[in-house]
């Protein structure tokens, strides 16, 4: 669609300009004196899956956005659960794992603020939560559901073009990976990397032995979806 791709190419220019220091929403301070710096909230979920899997993966992508835009990012990731109290100071809440998922009904209803609030989730599918995120879903947003997000839109191209749209970082089932998105209002605020393991793509070279086209697809992949969510950001 030609307004779509017409944003798109408008928010990259921005993205490009963005000030070396910012007055961002966003928040890690890297150390006494240093600039406020927009980082990518890990989420610590309940139900018995590894939350904590692919260490190596943010530091990396934090690296790599540090690299490619001009966000004053940190070098870290947060740590945040559900009903941490500075979930909205994130742009960019990021969960993955192998096993189950499990949120309280207090927890869905900090979620649900945050994300008709503003916020953006990516949830990643390193292979083994797909069912029981689907399910928590649905607990979330009982009227919506993931849908194929289309290869026209913007977090497909807000910093790195990638019309074949989700990369394939490892084969599992043989199936093709999945760009999956819930909207709010018109606006993407889940995004779910499934049949793709996005995050093995960002690990340290040695840890999976990935090709290097293969972890650039990834690391490019994470790139827009971190600038999206820092574009799309409402105002609290």
């Amino acid at each position: 669609m030609p307004a779509i791709k017409a944003l798109a190419a408008a928010v990259t220019l921005a993205l490009l300009a963005w000030p070396v220091v910012s007055e961002a929403q966003s928040l890690a301070s890297e150390g006494p004196g240093d600039v406020t710096r927009l980082t990518i909230a890990r989420l610590h979920y309940n139900g018995g899956g590894d939350w904590y899997a692919n260490p190596s993966s943010l530091p990396n992508l934090l690296e790599r956005i540090a690299r490619d835009t001009r966000f004053p990012v940190a070098t870290r990731e947060a740590v945040v659960t559900p009903l941490s109290p500075d979930l909205h100071d994130y742009p960019y809440l990021y969960m993955t794992g192998h096993g189950n998922v499990r949120f309280s009904e207090d927890e869905l209803s900090a979620l649900r603020r945050f994300l008709t609030a503003g916020g953006f989730l990516h949830a990643d599918d390193n292979y083994g939560m797909d069912a029981s995120f689907r399910r928590e879903v649905r607990r979330l947003f009982p009227n919506r559901e993931l849908v194929p997000v289309p290869l026209d839109h913007p977090i497909y191209c807000m910093v790195h073009a990638l019309p074949d749209g989700l990369p394939k970082v490892h084969e599992h089932d043989g199936l093709p990976a999945e760009g999956l998105g819930l909207f709010h209002d018109g606006r993407l605020v889940i995004f779910y990397s499934y049949q793709s393991d996005l995050g093995d793509g960002w690990e340290d070279p040695e840890v999976h032995g990935d090709p290097t086209e293969t972890r650039e697809q990834a690391l490019k992949m994470g790139i827009n979806l971190f600038a999206y969510a820092v574009a799309q950001r409402k105002p609290l």
